[in-house]
């Protein structure tokens, strides 16, 4: 006999717009997004969201008196269990909310580290939210995630009920964490010697980056033929997946999605997921996936080139722009856009849903991948059989002779080819 599954959680969603804020999102689009990071929990039944509009923030409660004793009679009427903020809610502010409404309250950090534990597949993946999760939790000891009180990986083991006084939680969060970070060394030099492995493959690595929900996951299955899990849902992927593929030219290429971006971005993972981006840092081409459909898409490819800035990899390989989603256009504006993409230099209109663009595309990704090349000599001792290997494995070696004490080679390739064997 079945258990019965215990019902969702009832959860409301409220996007503070304080004025002031430097960074302040267009109100109604950044409430769309709460709600839809809130839908990436299968367990969470969303019964409200609304826009609170701030003229200042109030240290200890976020709000004023009178709009949380608003807010608090709608919350009663709907039955609420649990409260999403879309922003950064201190630990006193939410212990304050918490007993004011008497639900649970999670901010946009707290909801993403949840999604992303819910999510994560790889072992790393695993390790690395689970480090951001305690880290998190151990600036506030409030049991973040007991509301829920699912079972499943990654974060369930975080809290609880029963759970004593903050002393013993903190004392048990770091014994957590030094025995993740030693599971992370072991994990690291696993994907460093995969690194090597790749830095050996003749092949450049082509890599997806986007917004989160951006269709990365639909181009990548469309192009290599995999199936890699794909839902209209925010942070569909968050573990990079790699596929050889042949393009139209006869060149191959390993294609890697990767996790989606997003705003606001908890700097834990920013950090933690470094590792995981690690394709985008080692890759020959960036493919910079837009929903161009989407009316925040100026905003949401700003949010992506910053953070491919703070991974420092802005500038050190070439970028093609991919405006996905052309389908979703009506005809005039589809028409305008693709004129303005094919007067621009690396963009290309595409629909990973029809097909439509995608032949376009791969021969670009062919182009953009044919990058100047330079001459070189180079002498090798006989020892360096590895590095004399690896450049034939390259095809790069335009003439190799025999001397006393090794070996010469003329060499014809690109500084990224320069950059790798530098790396040997």
């Amino acid at each position: 006999m079945q258990p019965s599954e215990k019902p969702a959680t009832r959860a409301w969603v409220l996007h503070p717009d304080l004025k002031s804020d430097p960074h302040r999102r267009e109100p109604v689009s950044a409430l769309d997004e709460a709600v839809a990071l809130a839908a990436a929990l299968p367990d969470l039944e969303i019964v409200g969201a609304e826009v609170v509009r701030l003229p200042k923030l109030h240290p200890g409660m976020m709000f004023g008196s009178g709009k949380i004793d608003e807010i608090k009679v709608r919350l009663k009427e709907a039955d609420v269990e649990l409260v999403l903020i879309d922003g950064h809610v201190g630990p006193v502010q939410q212990r304050n909310l918490e007993k004011e409404w008497g639900v649970k309250i999670l901010d946009r950090t707290g909801l993403i580290l949840e999604i992303f534990g819910d999510r994560a597949r790889t072992a790393e993946g695993v390790l690395q939210v689970e480090m951001a999760a305690l880290s998190y939790q151990r600036s506030r000891l409030v049991r973040a995630w007991t509301h829920l009180e699912r079972q499943r990986g990654a974060l369930g083991f975080i809290g609880g009920p029963g759970e004593t006084q903050q002393e013993a939680d903190r004392r048990a969060i770091d014994d957590q964490l030094v025995r993740i970070r030693r599971q992370l060394d072991k994990v690291a030099k696993t994907r460093t010697l995969h690194r090597a492995a790749r830095a050996k493959v003749p092949y450049p690595v082509v890599a997806l980056v986007g917004y989160t929900n951006a269709g990365k996951s639909t181009l990548f299955n469309r192009l290599t033929g995999a199936e890699v899990f794909v839902k209209d849902m925010l942070f569909a992927t968050l573990d990079p997946t790699m596929r050889r593929i042949v393009l139209p030219s006869g060149d191959e290429v390993i294609m890697s999605d990767t996790v989606g971006f997003i705003s606001a971005l908890p700097t834990e993972l920013v950090a933690a997921f470094r590792a995981t981006l690690e394709e985008v840092l080692d890759a020959d081409l960036i493919l910079h996936v837009r929903d161009i459909s989407h009316p925040q898409t100026v905003e949401q490819a700003n949010d992506v080139k910053a953070i491919l800035q703070s991974l420092g990899v802005a500038e050190s390989a070439p970028q093609i722009e991919v405006w996905n989603k052309i389908d979703r256009l009506d005809d005039e504006t589809r028409a305008a856009l693709q004129t303005q993409a094919d007067r621009g230099e690396s963009v290309f209109a595409v629909s990973a849903l029809t097909g439509d663009g995608l032949s376009q595309l791969l021969d670009g990704v062919a182009l953009a991948l044919k990058a100047p090349r330079t001459e070189d000599t180079l002498t090798l001792p006989f020892s360096a059989g590895k590095q004399r290997a690896w450049l034939f494995e390259q095809g790069i070696v335009q003439d190799d002779r025999q001397v006393d004490d090794g070996y010469v080679l003329h060499v014809l390739w690109t500084e990224r080819q320069k950059d790798r064997y530098a790396r040997l």
